[in-house]
């Protein structure tokens, strides 16, 4: 950005030592440091700013082209036309109409065995049985648990 060379900031830190002096050159420095950080810290937002706006012209320039792409692989594809809700509808039994054929389950073959198994229903499979847990009796409001009761108190600790 700014071109300056050893000899330079060499020549300006001389001057500086000659023009403030040493006692407060310190105070100075860190007064020209306080000031530089600003400002890289500004042009620091500043740049994201500007490519924020970059990114944002872009991505809205993309989607432009991709509607465009979108619509034109539309009409060259049509869409078939989809049925209508009405033939999608359960169609309710009316009077006069045969009743529903009632079909046998097909026979499943083990293929280790070779020996036909009926199919089993849903209902007909046994669930695994869990082993009972014994419910504890319900206390009575505002009673003591009896463990509490039965506790030894030991010396000093409850005063």
């Amino acid at each position: 950005m700014f071109n300056v060379d050893p000899t330079e900031l060499l020549l300006v830190a001389i001057v500086a030592l000659l023009v403030i002096g040493p006692k407060d050159l310190p105070r100075a420095m860190r007064f020209v440091g306080k000031w530089v950080g600003k400002a890289r810290g500004i042009s620091r937002q500043f740049r994201a700013g500007i490519d924020t706006m970059i990114r944002e012209s872009e991505l809205a320039e993309m989607e432009k082209q991709w509607a465009a792409e979108n619509e034109r692989i539309m009409r060259e594809h049509p869409a078939p036309a989809l049925p209508s809700p009405e033939h999608d509808a359960v169609t309710v039994p009316q009077e006069g109409d045969a009743p529903p054929v009632m079909v046998e389950q097909p026979m499943i073959h083990d293929v280790v065995a070779e020996e036909p198994q009926l199919a089993l229903e849903p209902a007909a499979v046994a669930k695994p049985k869990r082993p009972r847990t014994p419910k504890a009796a319900p206390a009575e409001a505002g009673a003591v648990p009896s463990e509490a009761k039965t506790a030894p108190v030991e010396d000093g600790a409850a005063s």
